[in-house]
C-alpha cells in the first residue's frame, strides 16, 4: 500500500455525517471512527460500511511523516464507534549518531531536538517553544 496523501475537509473540522439517502447501496452504509494521533486531520471521519483502518486513516487526510503504521493492521476492517489511534513511530540512532542518554532539555532544545521524543511531533514542539518563549523556563514537572 502506498503512501497516504491529501487533506479532507479543514483540520480541526468534524465531518458532517453522509446522508442516509444519499448512501450507495453497494458501498453500504456509512459510519463514524475516531481516528487519532499522526494523521493530517484527526477527529472523527465517515466511512463505509466494511472500511478498512487503512480507509479511515485515508479519510483522516493520511498519516503524518514518522507515524508507526506497522504497529497497525491496515487490512482489519474498522466498526462504527471504533478508534484508531495512530502513534508515532520511536526515535532511533541514525547515521553516525549516537544515541547519548536519549534526554532532551526541552529548556534549551530547538524543533527538531523536541520531535526526537516520543509522541512530540512539528505542532507541540512549536507549543513547547512559544510557551517557553511566553511564560519562561519550565522548572518543575508540573510545567
Amino acid at each position: 500500500m502506498g503512501g497516504f496523501i491529501g487533506l479532507r475537509g479543514d483540520p480541526g473540522q468534524t465531518p458532517d455525517p453522509p446522508d442516509p439517502g444519499v448512501a450507495s447501496s453497494s458501498m453500504g452504509s456509512s459510519v463514524p471512527v475516531h481516528v487519532s494521533g499522526w494523521v493530517v486531520n484527526p477527529g472523527v471521519v465517515w466511512v463505509s460500511e466494511g472500511s478498512l483502518t487503512a480507509d479511515a486513516i485515508a479519510a483522516a487526510g493520511g498519516a503524518l511523516v514518522g507515524a508507526d503504521l506497522d504497529s497497525l493492521n491496515l487490512a482489519q476492517p474498522v466498526y462504527e464507534g471504533d478508534q484508531v489511534l495512530v502513534q508515532a513511530g520511536q526515535p532511533g540512532p541514525s547515521g553516525g549518531e549516537q544515541a547519548g542518554d536519549g534526554l532532551v532539555d526541552i529548556n534549551n532544545a530547538d524543533s527538531a531536538e523536541l520531535q526526537t521524543l516520543p509522541g512530540v511531533g512539528p505542532v507541540l514542539a512549536e507549543n513547547i517553544i512559544a510557551y517557553r518563549e511566553s511564560v519562561g523556563r519550565f522548572e518543575t514537572l508540573e510545567d
